[in-house]
């Protein structure tokens, strides 16, 4: 049984880096949604919270999950979103899915 991977990441800009979060993580979605695993690569935005970002991200399975952390354009992302962000990651498993 394949068992899909999930991770859901939540961004918050410091002071006067929205914009430039905003790009680079909109950078991230086309070419992840281009990946043969990618199932699932969402870009939102809390609206009651100006600065905060949260990506949803859903892979077949482990492996494409792995291939993704070491494409080039999330390696880019990885180099740079420290200076713009605070971030934490959730890796979960679903529990009911229909």
């Amino acid at each position: 049984m394949t068992i899909n991977v999930k991770t859901v990441g939540i961004l918050t800009a410091h002071p006067g880096k929205e914009a430039e979060l905003c790009n680079l993580l909109a950078g991230l979605i086309g070419p992840s949604r281009s990946e043969p695993g990618n199932l699932r690569y969402d870009l939102w935005a809390d609206p009651s919270e100006p600065g905060v970002f949260v990506l949803d991200e859903l892979y077949v399975d482990a492996d494409a999950a792995a291939a993704h952390q070491a494409s080039p354009h999330f390696l880019h992302y990885r180099a740079n979103v420290g200076a713009l962000a605070d971030r934490r990651a959730l890796s979960l498993q679903a529990v009911v899915v229909a």
